[in-house]
């Protein structure tokens, strides 16, 4: 948690009438998908680095090629990702092994804890998604999700890839075409530096859901250049819905 950060916030949950989520790290826990898909990888070069290295040398890597190259696809980015951390390790990587890598996003799990909040979530709120896939590759994520979203917004749809301010322009001008004003949304996401950040510049109050409460480091994402503070911090998404069940009584 940022120094000196308070989880004290004025913001009540049932004043809210949209929820926009960021998917990996949020609702897919995307730290365990990437070291399941990469660890057989080093082993067998015999690289001995340990989970959270393997997750910073992802964050190191992803965000520098998303905006080198905000049109290419996601599944193009992991491949290059990919090829990033192996020059890194000086290790050799093939193209077959990138091509699985890209692939690896469908195998992906989700938080045990996701499906049943989100279904009580869908109760009250209108569910968006902000994501920085493309679209086949959230495919796969939403069959684990197991809630019907009333819009979903990938990079693929935006041509550029978070923290770019233009993912939220895009998903702000969808909402008020659905009648849903920037007042009444709430971002819901992991990363302080993917979301938040952005999210908070352009004045839309956010749910840190802190997937890394208690460990060390960012781990896939890199810090945030700024103090950034959302407004409600919570461990979990059952954290959230327990938040607004309590409020709403």
């Amino acid at each position: 948690m940022p120094e000196g950060f308070s989880t004290m916030s004025i913001v009540k949950l049932p004043d809210f009438e949209a929820l926009t989520f960021d998917c990996y790290g949020t609702l897919i826990d995307w730290e365990r998908g990437i070291v399941v898909a990469l660890r057989p990888w080093l082993e067998r070069h015999g690289i001995g680095i340990d989970d959270e290295r393997l997750l910073t040398l992802y964050s190191e890597s992803e965000p520098r090629q998303e905006a080198l190259t905000p049109g290419r696809s996601y599944p193009g980015i992991l491949k290059a990702v990919f090829a990033g951390i192996a020059d890194t390790l000086k290790v050799d990587v093939t193209s077959a092994e990138m091509e699985t890598f890209s692939r690896s996003v469908r195998n992906w799990p989700a938080f045990p804890d996701v499906p049943e909040a989100l279904r009580y979530l869908k109760a009250h709120y209108r569910l968006f998604i902000i994501s920085n896939v493309d679209r086949e590759s959230f495919a796969h994520s939403n069959a684990k999700l197991d809630v019907e979203f009333d819009a979903i917004i990938t990079a693929q749809d935006v041509g550029s890839y978070k923290p770019d301010l233009r993912n939220f322009e895009f998903a702000l001008r969808r909402l008020q075409e659905m009648g849903i004003e920037r007042t009444r949304v709430l971002h819901v996401a992991q990363s302080l530096f993917h979301d938040h950040e952005p999210a908070k510049s352009m004045g839309l109050q956010t749910v840190w859901v802190n997937r890394r409460a208690g460990k060390v480091g960012t781990g896939a994402t890199p810090a945030p250049d700024s103090d950034v503070r959302p407004d409600i911090v919570v461990e979990d998404l059952a954290g959230l819905a327990a938040m607004h069940r309590a409020q709403s009584s």
